[in-house]
């Protein structure tokens, strides 16, 4: 992580923070949005030789997936493992939800603004369908947190 944010920064990037050994980064940085991601994904590329698939929010749209989570939703960790599907453009929330085989009484989705929010009981998560969508194509264009990271994640966007 340490190699992660002075890439980062030597990049270009301000108030480079890493959360967790997961390639959870926070910082400051005034380019355009549009351009951001492959600019990271060249930058990362270009230093670790291999290519790295790249997910950004911005501080608003971080606030507005932890507010505009399902009722409820990360509320029980000790009956739920709940986890937050960001996507990459231009994978979109109903698409993944076609790709998710839920096992009943296992699994629970729910489409969001560029997420998917995925909970699974606890004590039958060994037979959650959660695998079937990191094996597809679609686990490509997104990255998966657990709502105990993604919470914190914003907690440090202040």
């Amino acid at each position: 992580m340490a190699d992660l944010r002075a890439v980062l920064e030597n990049a270009g990037f301000t108030a480079v923070q890493t959360y967790i050994q997961s390639g959870n980064v926070v910082f400051d940085t005034t380019r355009p949005a549009a351009s951001l991601e492959d600019d990271i994904e060249a930058v990362l590329e270009q230093r670790f030789g291999y290519p790295i698939v790249v997910v950004t929010r911005s501080r608003t749209q971080m606030r507005a997936i932890v507010a505009d989570a399902p009722d409820g939703f990360g509320a029980d960790p000790s009956t739920y493992h709940s986890d937050v599907m960001v996507l990459k453009a231009p994978l979109t929330s109903a698409e993944v939800m076609q790709v998710l085989s839920l096992k009943p009484d296992v699994d629970r989705a729910w489409p969001g603004k560029g997420v998917v929010y995925f909970d699974r009981l606890s004590a039958r998560r060994t037979e959650s369908r959660l695998s079937k969508v990191m094996s597809s194509p679609a686990y490509r264009l997104m990255t998966v947190r657990n709502w105990n990271t993604t919470t914190k994640l914003v907690e440090l966007l202040g």
